[in-house]
């Protein structure tokens, strides 16, 4: 669990390629310069750890392209303290990016596997999340909303209606919506009734998992 000089430049290097893809908030290029990315990946990838790109990680998912990841925290809009819920875990990266900028976290991974070892290796780095739930991400967190934020890290074949009731007035929920390729949709709740939606251009995410049983 080193995290050298090497890895660090490496780091900045990354955050110049972000911005020039126009990441501009500063508490996500600080996330992103800080977490040691390589420590979340296999260790096969090492070398890969801070190229742009997504990577394959256990039961079959994949670390989310630092763009994306640094993206989709952007659009969150994310103010110290907020009250976030994640929806797939995966390696944790995306985790530890928004408890960097302030985030409280509680995050839900439908993968056992991925569940139990992210939950034992985020402590180690120092990242602790207020909830780690092994669960199904389209019913949210009722017991837990009303959030802040909600942020979904898979590509889902549509928007979960459970996760739009349990945002606040004023929240923002990020949900990247298709099948093969998915389009960035962030939903604004302006009343308790009535959702905005905007549309921030294509991304590929693996599929977000139903619970079938």
């Amino acid at each position: 669990m080193k995290d050298t000089f090497t890895h660090q430049g490496m780091r900045k290097r990354l955050v110049e390629t972000l911005k020039k893809k126009g990441i501009t908030n500063p508490d996500v290029l600080a996330a992103v310069n800080k977490i040691p990315r390589h420590l979340f990946m296999d260790s096969s990838f090492i070398d890969h750890a801070y190229v742009d790109k997504a990577f394959p990680i256990a039961a079959d998912q994949t670390i989310s392209q630092p763009y994306t990841v640094a993206r989709q925290t952007e659009l969150l809009g994310v103010k110290r303290g907020d009250k976030i819920l994640e929806i797939g875990t995966g390696s944790g990266y995306q985790t530890a990016v928004l408890l960097e900028v302030g985030a409280k976290v509680y995050s839900i991974e439908r993968q056992n596997e991925l569940f139990k070892k992210t939950k034992r290796f985020l402590p180690k780095l120092g990242y602790r999340p207020k909830k780690l739930i092994f669960g199904d991400g389209y019913i949210g967190l009722e017991n837990e909303a009303p959030f802040d934020g909600i942020i979904v890290t898979a590509g889902a074949p549509y928007v979960p209606k459970p996760l739009l009731a349990q945002l606040k007035v004023g929240a923002k929920l990020v949900i990247p919506v298709g099948d093969k390729v998915q389009i960035m949709e962030v939903y604004t709740r302006i009343s308790p009734t009535a959702f905005s939606k905007e549309e921030f251009g294509e991304f590929r995410f693996v599929p977000l998992l139903e619970d079938k049983n």
